[in-house]
């Protein structure tokens, strides 16, 4: 009995190894390149050991998950191959009619993997919050600028139009171009995101007013399996969740509609904080 219980407190992160997993051994056989295996092999075992982590309750948990997936496609894919994994890679990558490294990467992480758990690549893998996450604003201290949010959506056409036109005008040493571009673009990812974290005083400013990515991840999210339920029938109304919700998710409401529900990182710190345990 006591087994079973294990095993089923434990299956969402076996679950999440099997699905990469599956990704790895798929791209493997596909493409005929090794690479693939041991890539999502490592990712899916290092969200798998993560959320293992967090299920039995250490606190570094997502912490670990970060640092290990995020440093590693900064700076082995980033870096050292020379991989533009931010968002003109994928632009870059797609106008070349080439499906693997960012391509791939945005499909499985960015595209199709959130209608499996959501937005958990930006609690747990991405190397832009990776940084973020350390600095002292983790529970929001203003409230949040709605109006700003539509700047994401300029930075999504200004990375796509960026692309579009090296393309258009023929530039001469595109992928080295590409390259510096991914590490400029991390610096000034950086530099704003912490500048803006203090001037609202918020951790994940830079996540809700300006990343583009966000854009690929609102309408899969929507259908997430992977999701932070809510029984009302024992929520209280306290506003403890909401309090320490790095993303000013409404979490206490169950249905689908709640305000900014795609945007739910899965960190579950309002779960830890539920006076009642209404949410799991």
């Amino acid at each position: 009995m006591r087994k079973n219980t294990v095993f089923r407190k434990y299956i969402a992160s076996l679950l999440l190894f099997l699905l990469f997993e599956t990704v790895a051994i798929t791209l493997w056989k596909a493409k005929g390149n090794l690479f693939y295996l041991l890539n999502f092999s490592y990712i899916g075992g290092c969200l798998a050991l993560g959320t293992a982590l967090f299920t039995a309750g250490k606190r570094y948990a997502r912490h670990f998950v970060q640092l290990a997936v995020g440093s590693y496609m900064l700076l082995y894919l980033g870096v050292i191959s020379h991989e533009n994994m931010q968002i003109e890679g994928f632009w870059y990558y797609l106008f070349l009619g080439v499906f693997e490294a960012a391509t791939i990467h945005y499909a499985v992480a960015k595209i199709f993997g959130p209608l499996f758990f959501g937005r958990g690549w930006c609690g747990y893998a991405c190397w832009t919050a990776m940084v973020l996450d350390f600095l002292p604003y983790k529970q929001p201290e203003k409230p949040r600028k709605e109006k700003l949010g539509v700047l994401r959506y300029v930075m999504f056409a200004l990375s796509l139009t960026l692309v579009s036109g090296l393309f258009l005008m023929n530039v001469a040493n595109l992928e080295e171009i590409m390259f510096w571009m991914f590490l400029v673009g991390n610096a000034l990812y950086y530099i704003v995101g912490i500048v803006l974290a203090f001037i609202f005083k918020d951790n994940r400013a830079f996540c809700k007013y300006l990343c583009p990515v966000t854009v690929f991840f609102k309408p899969m999210s929507y259908f997430s399996i992977l999701r932070v339920h809510c029984d009302e029938s024992k929520c209280v109304h306290c506003g403890k969740c909401l309090r320490v919700c790095p993303m000013n998710v409404e979490v206490n409401k169950e249905s689908r509609k709640r305000k900014r529900g795609t945007e739910c990182i899965l960190c579950y710190e309002c779960t830890k904080v539920c006076p009642t345990k209404a949410l799991h």
